[in-house]
Order: C-alpha cells, then sequence, then structure tokens
C-alpha cells in the first residue's frame, strides 16, 4: 500500500493543446534517477492514482512530472486543471528499475524514448553518474510533430555542458530540418539513426535504454536482437535495459 502525502503544485507550464509540466512540492523520500512515482486525486469520492516519472534530478526539491492530458482521462484530465497552490496526493517512496545501476558501463549510451518517455532520461542526464560511466550519449526523443518536442532549452543546455552528449529528434508526421523522420525501429534497421550521428555502435561497446508505447519497445528490442544484443538481467548482464510507458 502506498503512503499517501500532500503535495502542493507550484507550477504548470503548456508546452502545447496537449502536452504538459506539473511542479510540485512535498517531502518524499529520496528517488534514484528513472524511477517513478504515483500521483493521485480524489474523483467523485474515489481516489485516483496513475505512475508517472520524475523529470528532475534526484537533488532538486521541485518534483516535476512530464504528463499528456488524454481524451476523457480519469486523471490526466482533473490534473491538467490543476492551478499553482492547489493539492495533488503522491506516493512518499518511488519505484522502478530504470535507472543507471542496473545498466553495465560501456563507450556507448543510447537513450531511445518516444513522447513523454523522455522523462526519465532528462532526470537521468541530470546526474553525474552518466558522465563517468560512458564516453558518449545520445539522446533519442520521437514524436508526432515538432511541437511535440519539448524541453528544448534543457536539452540545449545540457548538450552545451556536456560534450559527449548528442540529441537527436524524431519526427513521425511531417518535416524534420533538424533531426529525422519515421520511427525508431525502422531507423536503427536501416542504420540511419547512426549514420545521422556518425557513431557505430558494436556489442562490445555499447548500451540501449529504451522507454515509449509497449509497442515501440517491443519492435526496437526486436531490431537490436536480431543486431544481435540481449536484455540486460542481473544475472546475465546483456545491452538492452526496457521500460514501458503506457
Amino acid at each position: 500500500m502506498a503512503n499517501w502525502l500532500t503535495g502542493q503544485v507550484k507550477a504548470i507550464t503548456w508546452w502545447n493543446d496537449k502536452l504538459f509540466s506539473l511542479v510540485i512540492n512535498a517531502p518524499i523520500k529520496e528517488f534514484k534517477a528513472g524511477q517513478f512515482t504515483k500521483l493521485a486525486m480524489n474523483i467523485d469520492g474515489k481516489r485516483v492514482a496513475r505512475a508517472y516519472s520524475f523529470v528532475n534530478s534526484p537533488e532538486d526539491q521541485d518534483l516535476e512530472f512530464y504528463l499528456i492530458e488524454v481524451d476523457d482521462g480519469s486523471l490526466s484530465c482533473p490534473l491538467a486543471s490543476l492551478k499553482p497552490g492547489d493539492e495533488v496526493e503522491i506516493s512518499e517512496i518511488a519505484s522502478g528499475f530504470f535507472t543507471l545501476d542496473e545498466v553495465p558501463k560501456s563507450d556507448q549510451l543510447w537513450l531511445l524514448s518516444t513522447g513523454t518517455a523522455i522523462g526519465p532520461f532528462l532526470s537521468i542526464l541530470q546526474q553525474q553518474a552518466v558522465w563517468q560511466n560512458f564516453t558518449e550519449v545520445i539522446l533519442v526523443h520521437a514524436v508526432r510533430t515538432q511541437e511535440d518536442l519539448s524541453y528544448q532549452e534543457l536539452i540545449n543546455g545540457l548538450c552545451q555542458k556536456y560534450s559527449q552528449l548528442k540529441y537527436v529528434s524524431v519526427v513521425s508526421r511531417e518535416e524534420n530540418s533538424l533531426g529525422l523522420v519515421g520511427r525508431v525501429p525502422y531507423l536503427l534497421d536501416s542504420g540511419e539513426l547512426f549514420d545521422f550521428c556518425g557513431i557505430t555502435p558494436s556489442i562490445n561497446t555499447s548500451q540501449f535504454m529504451i522507454c515509449g508505447n509497449p509497442q515501440m519497445v517491443k519492435d526496437t528490442s526486436s531490431i537490436l536482437n536480431q543486431m544481435g544484443y540481449e536484455r540486460n538481467r542481473r544475472k546475465s548482464p546483456g545491452h538492452i535495459t526496457v521500460e514501458q510507458y503506457w
């Protein structure tokens, strides 16, 4: 059973008409970058809760979450209506194993995400461990349209601060002058993603973290399996670490 705390909304940022970020202040327990917690609200006399990953660094007292307002969403719609000063319930203890301590050290770290699933990667990239464990870090964010490419200021700042970081935007429904067009699995299969980055992965030098909708995770994992990469397991280290974001 979750131990619920009352958090206070500090800020809400709308990236477009569906995507928004919620900043909450609450005295939760320490968490690891890449983990998630639960947000909840009382709706019609019933607590409705959903899991959301942290966007912020664990050292940051402002707890930030990246959300999409789903039509008729039982929780996303009420969360989208919150204003600074409003209250929301939050689980005291974070969960999840989509963290760097589950990923073997390597030369390259590929972070492959879709939509709001970029959130845990942004938390990870604000930690020193990632820059100590990997020589090259490639953040890939796949969305439908360019207006869905949120957090550009934070990403640009990270790219300027850390020379080993490369950011690649992928858009599926329109042209993308600054990145690639298509879906992540096909860009991997064709080699277009690697060519665009000018980086060649290999079994001995690369780790892949995949976070996105279940179909993307399944298809991307399958392509990587065909290329010889295997799932990371504690008793048998491999190359692929996944989190389904749905």
